[in-house]
């Protein structure tokens, strides 16, 4: 794998540090501004929907521009982001300073997916995508708890300098390590919108939501089912949250190698399981022992999927894949709001803290029946395509002129 991996999966690793990050500070940030914490939320929801927003946004704004020298761009949104949230006198600041971040993460991992991918041979592809989130895994088993750590003890202004201080790592390695490469010549906005008229690209997405969405809804209320449920205390969740970031890191590295042998068997398996795992976790959940398998699990299972996924957009987003591989990873986010949005409606409901495993088995469940759908209408494209062309090949063969 080239070098040019490792600046990528830098830049990666800070934004993944920045985004996940906050959940462990909110008391920190809360108590500074003198917010409550429901309203400290919206440093975490800001954050998502800026993903959602600035990865069309962002990556439409760099369809005319070299792909290195926009990742640089990228980079330096997300330092100034960083910097200004570090920085912020008043709570509104803050959510802007988040906001300013979150508008480089969906183009910076749509653009990054398709620089990794042209930088290795065509059965490579997949890793090297999985080599550059490899940064975004390890940033949920070191960036986070160590940036949580030092907030708390330190401060969480210097956790957000230090956060900005890796995009300048990350800014620095991408202007030395990672090759020019100009756009493609001859792809403009309009090539990049026809991407969406493909049904795969739209299931992939689709597919992306709710698989995903199926791990954020335990995920998100992993620290009140653990706390009441499990009875672990409440200075555990973070080394619950780091085995939940190990199972990311070993199953996004074992999605990418698989991926670039048999794709969808890799989606059939890993979903198929990801929802089994999350139906169970509802009984598991009450042993601490056995709760601490299940979240590593439900992380390697969740991010197997995300190498094979945005693999799948590629190379269904014929000639022009920047525009649908950055709304791919808004599709992460969309996925992420929806299921903690279902998470909490049946918490609220009186199901008790257990009852998201079910939202999330369903979901991935969901992803699991549009991934068979999805194959079976590539291979019945297939089929028509190739009965096609045997009916119209008789006619192009030359006949016999007879005297």
């Amino acid at each position: 794998m080239p070098l040019a991996l490792l600046a990528l999966a830098i830049g990666a690793f800070g934004i993944g540090t920045t985004e996940f990050v906050i959940m462990g500070l909110l008391p920190e940030v809360a108590g500074d501004f003198g917010v409550s914490i429901p309203t400290a939320g919206l440093l975490v929801t800001g954050y998502a929907l800026g993903v959602v927003i600035g990865a069309p946004l962002m990556t439409v704004l760099g369809t005319r521009i070299p792909r290195k020298r926009m990742l640089m761009l990228l980079m330096g949104l997300f330092i100034a982001g960083n910097l200004l949230s570090a920085l912020a006198p008043a709570f509104a600041v803050m959510v802007i300073g988040r906001v300013i971040a979150s508008l480089a993460h969906g183009a910076f991992f749509g653009i990054g997916s398709v620089v990794a991918a042209e930088l290795v041979a065509p059965q490579k592809k997949a890793g090297a995508i999985a080599m550059m989130f490899t940064g975004l895994t390890v940033a949920n088993v070191i960036g986070v708890p160590l940036g949580t750590l030092i907030g708390q003890h330190v401060g969480w202004r210097v956790t957000f300098a230090v956060v900005a201080g890796l995009g300048v790592i990350g800014l620095a390695g991408i202007a030395k390590l990672v090759p020019e490469l100009p756009r493609s010549e001859g792809v403009h906005l309009r090539h990049e919108l026809a991407a969406f008229k493909n049904a795969q690209v739209l299931l992939a997405m689709a597919m992306t939501v709710l698989g995903f969405g199926g791990v954020f809804a335990a995920v998100t209320y992993i620290a009140p089912m653990m706390t009441h449920v499990a009875g672990f205390a409440d200075g555990s969740v973070t080394w619950l949250l780091v085995l939940f970031g190990l199972g990311m890191v070993g199953g996004n590295l074992v999605g990418g190698r698989f991926a670039d042998r048999a794709l969808m068997p890799m989606l059939y398996i890993s979903l198929g399981a990801l929802a089994v795992v999350l139906a169970l976790f509802t009984l598991t959940a009450h042993n601490k022992i056995a709760a601490a398998v299940t979240i590593a699990l439900i992380g390697a299972l969740g991010f197997a999927t995300v190498p094979p996924l945005q693999k799948r957009v590629l190379d269904h987003a014929h000639g022009a894949p920047t525009l649908a591989s950055a709304v791919n990873i808004g599709a992460f986010n969309l996925g992420n709001a929806l299921s903690a949005w279902l998470g909490g409606l049946v918490i609220s409901a009186g199901l008790g803290y257990t009852a998201p495993n079910w939202v999330g088995a369903a979901l991935a469940a969901a992803a699991l029946v549009l991934a068979v759908f999805s194959a079976a209408l590539e291979r019945r494209e297939a089929l028509h395509g190739a009965t096609a062309a045997a009916s119209v090949a008789p006619a192009d063969r030359p006949t016999a002129v007879h005297h």
